[in-house]
């Protein structure tokens, strides 16, 4: 078996692997870079199937559903076979819809956690892992007596930590190559922290709805379903209601799982910012609207609302809600990377916080792995070499792996051998 990282052999995202064997080939995700621009045209890789029909090119098999695994693969030509989660599909779909990136992909086959399939020569079992991400796989791929495990992005520190431990106790064996990522891994030796779990960052919530006077917004993405399920809880604990716009209600309700915070759920209300009612309306998809019921509430409803209310937020929500009246005395939690608070990414929320004289309340956990986590599912899988991806530390592996495996650091683009 060969392997081909196209990239994210020295940077976070835009993670793109491709495999061959016999003849054939496959890619494991197909991303976007995280620098890229908004509407920036960033060219696909140099593979063989992806623009231009080649019968040996065999498909895409996609991780999880973030964009910087998946956003090219909207470019590639149409009747590339995919290869993903369904529930990861179900939430790509919604989140097309509301124009949160294209997507428009029928997928060939879906990921189950533990379920082996064949494209081709290659052998895959997906493993379910712990990731900020819902729907999230790592990959063991075997073609040609060679066994890869590819481990997408993972954590232990999540809601679904106890997979990483049931994967630490029963690895499986034999690994040729161990292609890891290391987010947190700094060039420098600074290593990022994970920072708290995700059960610690529901109780700095609980602490936060439990002092806040009035309304809380709380930042954060609505595809972080294990965040979602912290602030819903959270509001339980204190007696609050949770406010979600539409396409976070779509959003979570496209994981098919009744646990999930979704409509019918008690203390729980959507509501449609301006331009959701006109995406709605010009789709003519109305079902979506009259399924609401009594969950539906409405901007003029907010004031009376607010001072038990929490709202998920987006800054393209600020005006709507500041002509509601409900922002007086409110708390904002930023929920996500600190690093968007600032320079050149704090525009839109700097403004918004200066405007309310408000200072930001930081309740965030990392969607990666630490470095313990990564020393110990090497250790555990006693891999033939570890390859690191998704990091702009691959030169730290070799220090932070001494006497536990051989690391073997590649370039982009660079032809090897598992």
């Amino acid at each position: 078996m060969q392997v081909c990282i196209h990239r994210g052999t020295q940077e976070i995202g835009g993670s793109c692997v491709e495999l061959r064997a016999g003849g054939k080939s496959i890619l494991l995700d197909l991303g976007l870079p995280l620098d890229a621009e908004r509407g920036e045209e960033v060219p696909l890789p140099a593979v063989s199937g992806l623009v231009d029909r080649d019968p040996n090119f065999l498909g895409v098999v996609l991780s999880h559903p973030h964009q910087d695994h998946w956003g090219l693969m909207p470019d590639m030509r149409e009747g590339v076979p995919v290869f993903l989660g369904e529930a990861a599909h179900g939430i790509l779909k919604e989140a097309a819809f509301f124009g949160a990136g294209e997507y428009g992909l029928s997928p060939e086959g879906y990921l189950e956690d533990g379920v082996a399939f064949d494209i081709g020569p290659f052998r895959i079992t997906p493993f379910l892992n712990d990731h900020s991400a819902y729907d999230a796989y790592s990959l063991l791929v075997e073609a040609g007596g060679k066994r890869l495990f590819y481990t997408g992005d993972f954590r232990s520190h999540g809601r679904k930590g106890g997979l990483f431990q049931k994967l630490l106790r029963s690895p499986p064996g034999d690994i040729d190559t161990l292609l890891i990522e290391g987010t947190l891994v700094a060039p420098d030796g600074d290593h990022r922290l994970v920072g708290p779990t995700e059960i610690e960052v529901e109780e700095q919530l609980v602490r936060t709805f439990s002092e806040a006077p009035a309304a809380v917004l709380v930042a954060m993405s609505a595809q972080n379903i294990d965040r979602l399920v912290s602030v819903y809880r959270a509001c339980k604990r204190t007696e609050r209601t949770l406010i979600v716009d539409l396409y976070a209600a779509s959003v979570a309700a496209a994981t098919g799982r009744s646990s999930i915070p979704q409509l019918g759920f008690p203390d729980y209300r959507i509501w449609l910012p301006c331009w959701q009612r006109v995406r709605v309306k010009e789709s003519e998809e109305f079902e979506r609207v009259n399924s609401l019921g009594a969950a539906r509430v409405f901007p003029e409803d907010f004031a009376k609302l607010s001072t038990r209310a929490v709202f998920l937020f987006r800054t393209s929500m600020a005006r709507e809600l500041e002509k509601a009246g409900c922002l007086g005395d409110a708390t904002l939690v930023w929920s996500m990377w600190a690093g968007y608070l600032r320079p050149p990414h704090d525009g839109a929320i700097s403004s918004f916080l200066k405007r309310h004289e408000m200072e930001p309340v930081l309740h965030h956990s990392s969607g990666h792995a630490g470095i313990d986590d990564i020393k110990a599912l090497v250790s555990a899988m006693k891999p033939g070499r570890v390859v690191p991806i998704h990091t702009f530390g691959a030169d730290q592996f070799e220090k932070l792996l001494t006497g536990v495996a051989q690391v073997d650091t590649q370039a982009d683009g660079a032809w090897w051998r598992v």
